[in-house]
């Protein structure tokens, strides 16, 4: 089994990316192979709607040079995705918003690729925005109709510096349950379930 996060950060070493691998941690214990891709790493260009993907239907962007069709490809091959993103000005951030923007068409134009994989998401903000950000997340993996596991309380965080996200304990404790969650999802559709 293989769970591969999406991190929307634009901080290679942040708040988001070290709690991302705390939860990639977990899995990793629990006998699940995991990655961690930062899109900030790719220069991902919009979509314009042209509807090549469309008219192709083979799941893939017209756009073959920015790395889309590498990381949508990646996400095909793992049972399990993890969205992370710090709240932004309200929202997840810009990078990750163009991501799933791009993403939501090429799916539902090709093969609607993550129906049924387990998804999970992850946020984090100073103030305000992270709660609007999870929300972003968890809609867009249920509108590819994937299955959506979700944890008490949820992973929502409060900081502002790296590490201070440790010291939100509630969000902590639904890191941990957000781990649980996934591997008891992936095991259980792998026929494997013991809980």
């Amino acid at each position: 089994m293989r769970v591969i996060a999406l991190n929307g950060s634009p901080r290679v070493v942040g708040n988001t990316s070290n709690i991302v691998m705390e939860f990639l941690d977990l899995l990793n214990r629990d006998g699940i192979e995991t990655e961690q891709v930062q899109l900030y790493g790719y220069d991902l260009t919009p979509c314009n709607d042209c509807r090549t993907c469309e008219m192709r239907g083979d799941g893939r962007c017209n756009d073959e040079y920015d790395g889309f069709n590498d990381l949508l490809a990646r996400l095909r091959a793992a049972d399990g995705v993890l969205l992370a993103s710090p709240g932004y000005a309200g929202a997840a951030t810009g990078v990750m918003r163009l991501f799933l923007e791009r993403a939501q068409l090429t799916l539902a134009m090709g093969d609607n690729a993550l129906r049924g994989k387990v998804g999970a998401a992850i946020s984090v903000s100073a103030h305000d925005g992270a709660e609007s950000a999870y929300g972003e997340l968890c809609r867009w993996m249920l509108m590819n109709e994937m299955l959506v596991v979700g944890s008490h309380p949820l992973p929502v965080f409060r900081a502002l510096n790296s590490p201070q996200y440790g010291e939100d304990k509630g969000a902590m404790k639904g890191l941990e349950c957000l781990a649980q969650n996934m591997s008891w999802a992936l095991r259980g559709l792998a026929g494997e379930r013991e809980r």
